[in-house]
């Protein structure tokens, strides 16, 4: 009888894997928008619940549209708390817990500052404008909230309306009035008038994705302070010259937390209040890792907290005891988190092959009782929160937002490593075509991650599962410049922005050729912003591709220092303004335009029309240089701003014209 049920039940195991089997389908663009997006974590005081923004695709408005929901630690029920907000986000407890402040828009599509009481009813709106409130902090007694927000616009009246000529400080291009300073904004809790707590020409600073959110406010533990980064200029290409302050809240009067004047950001003060952690590079070069710094909230020298730790931090979060820090940031093909101690000494936090989503910024909070709350990625879901108990352990999944993505018929991946030049060992992510069989040859398809100082990851990815799924081999590599290999290798690329990182990546192809798994004949290269200034670069210097798709690629370092918004700040890499000396040489050896003639691989050219971080400039000239020497291309402007399309729409056009274009040609 006993047999009788085993062989039954081995028959319905068999039964459901082939029916799964059955009904799992090869990824198409259209994936893109099943997928559930959480970011922002945020633990109640009392531990029971975590607060979290949730993005969805919208066809019909084509849009992203995000909620705050509430997830129960205990059961992982999840409650909507701003289904009638679109757009809503940054949600931010009141320190009794009793309510959580958000920033959602108006009528007028201005984000406003919310606060809903978690007892029941409606959310009050606490701020109103023509201007979008860019962060908010909690006062320690929760009775009012400190918010920053941009100066208003002059109102004009007369002919004064039509004088509109403004002057241009070291900004982007696509600038079509003068930048206004972000300052500090006072509102009490419960409704009422603001006050004004900060003005002048300098401003808090401001962020522009990719990159991590704007660099946090954070009151003193008397809430007689408010610690603030500041500019002296709202001007992007001066946020170098950042640093760290305090406001006295009750006489305006502010004072400097180090004495130091550049690289300062993202203050986090210590539970007992005595300490400010922050983030500077190390040595105070821009081109240097990005470190958790400490200095006394009473003022003095700080000093930096992770230099032996080979991490680029993009986070910081206090334990409770004031005795540690967790911090995260790229490793290998991972993301990792590490216990950070107040000697400098870390210890690596086991996360059992969960990986925190790292987009520059790791979305993760930390609880009163030591737990630790993120946003985890693993190899077959792109986001789920995850809760790991304050003694470790393996990381519980609180959510299954995207359980339904396990339909999708998911290529092989592998992390990879070879000898690179000088002995160096590299590393990068390799995906198997989807129905790969031993003993044939394959096309191989390069796609190369952005940053540079960035990393590929061992992940959910939806773009190599679809290059994949045309029966190609996909490799990411990690080049020099990339931030998952320690600080030497991070700085490597200083003034060597192309050449360098370019005989890593071919060196990872030669590698794979050694395994006699890839046709040579058939290689296309691809990426987008610094992905497509190395496909640029790769296609120019290296004679081998059958095709290469550049999106938004950078060119020409020299229009890169005159019209992105990174503008002047691109000297601190390519090491040398290109005004001044032999700076003009330095930039150009640099450029991928110093080769663009010999490129001779048919190429497709991408970019949105009101890109700040890489101009459309730099692609068309990529494009006048392939049609001037006769190589077969194509340009696609994508009407829109910002560094890569930010609607599901036009997410899935470019994703589709970068898989026709390889496919064309493959």
């Amino acid at each position: 009888m006993k047999s009788t049920l085993r062989a039954a039940a081995a028959a319905v195991v068999w039964w459901a894997c082939a029916s799964l089997a059955q009904a799992a389908q090869a990824p198409t663009v259209r994936d893109l928008v099943r997928q559930v997006r959480l970011s922002d974590p945020q633990l109640s005081p009392d531990g029971k619940t975590v607060a979290v923004v949730e993005t969805r695709a919208d066809l019909e408005s084509d849009e992203f549209r995000s909620e705050i929901v509430l997830v129960d630690l205990a059961s992982g029920s999840i409650r909507p708390l701003t289904r009638a907000r679109h757009h809503a986000g940054a949600p931010r407890w009141s320190p009794a817990g009793d309510s959580l402040g958000f920033i959602a828009p108006d009528a007028d599509k201005n984000g406003q500052l919310f606060v809903l009481p978690m007892s029941g009813g409606d959310a009050l709106q606490l701020t109103k404008g023509k201007d979008s409130v860019a962060q908010f902090a909690w006062s320690p007694d929760g009775a009012s909230i400190a918010y920053a927000i941009v100066d208003p616009k002059p109102e004009l009246k007369g002919e004064d309306k039509y004088r509109t000529a403004f002057k241009v400080g070291n900004d982007d291009f696509t600038i079509s009035e003068a930048v206004r300073p972000t300052h500090l904004w006072l509102v009490p809790a419960q409704g009422g008038d603001a006050k004004r707590l900060t003005s002048g020409s300098w401003s808090l600073p401001s962020s522009l994705p990719p990159g991590p959110p704007v660099s946090p406010i954070a009151w003193s533990k008397d809430g007689r302070g408010i610690v603030i980064v500041r500019q002296e200029t709202p001007s992007t290409g001066d946020q170098l010259a950042a640093r760290i302050q305090v406001l006295d809240v009750a006489g305006g009067t502010i004072r400097s937390l180090t004495g130091d004047t550049t690289l300062e950001g993202y203050p986090k003060l210590s539970p007992d209040g005595a300490s400010v952690a922050y983030w500077r590079n190390r040595d105070a070069h821009a081109w240097e890792f990005q470190d958790v710094w400490l200095a006394p909230f009473a003022g003095g020298a700080g000093h930096d907290l992770s230099a032996h730790l080979e991490a680029n931090v993009f986070g910081t979060w206090w334990a409770p005891d004031g005795k540690s820090l967790v911090v995260g940031g790229n490793t290998g093909t991972t993301v990792g988190l590490w216990r950070l101690r107040l000697d400098g000494s870390s210890a690596r936090i086991p996360l059992e092959g969960v990986m925190p989503t790292n987009g520059y910024w790791v979305d993760l909070d930390v609880g009163a009782r030591g737990e630790i709350v993120f946003v985890g990625q693993t190899k077959a879901d792109p986001y789920e929160l995850y809760l790991l108990a304050p003694n470790g352990g393996t990381p519980r999944a609180l959510t299954h937002e995207n359980a339904g993505l396990a339909d999708l018929a998911l290529a092989r991946t592998e992390t990879i490593t070879w000898q690179g030049p000088g002995g160096r060992t590299l590393d990068g992510v390799l995906t198997y075509p989807a129905a790969y069989s031993q003993g044939r040859r394959y096309p191989l398809v390069l796609v190369v991650h952005g940053g540079p100082n960035s990393a590929s990851r061992e992940r959910f990815s939806l773009l190599p599962q679809l290059v994949a799924a045309h029966d190609w081999f996909v490799f990411e590599p990690n080049y020099r410049g990339s931030d998952n290999s320690g600080n030497a290798f991070y700085a490597s690329i200083y003034r060597d922005a192309g050449q360098g990182p370019g005989e890593d990546v071919m060196s990872g192809v030669e590698y794979l050729k050694s395994r006699g798994f890839i046709d040579p004949s058939r290689m296309a290269v691809s990426g987008w912003s610094y992905g497509g200034f190395m496909t640029t670069w790769l296609a120019g210097h290296y004679p081998v591709w059958k095709a290469a798709v550049a999106g938004a690629a950078v060119t020409d370092w020299v229009e890169m220092y005159d019209l992105s918004d990174g503008n002047v700040t691109q000297s601190e890499a390519t090491g040398a303004s290109p005004y001044v000396g032999d700076g003009m040489a330095v930039n150009r050896r640099q450029s991928p335009s110093s080769a663009m003639t010999k490129i001779r691989a048919p190429t497709l050219v991408m970019c949105d029309t009101g890109d700040f971080r890489v101009p459309i400039t730099q692609s068309y000239g990529l494009y006048r240089a392939l049609k001037d020497n006769h190589v077969t291309t194509e340009f696609y402007a994508i009407p829109t701003g910002g560094h890569f399309p930010g609607d599901p729409v036009r997410q899935m056009d470019v994703y589709q014209r970068w898989l026709d274009w390889l496919q064309r040609f493959l």
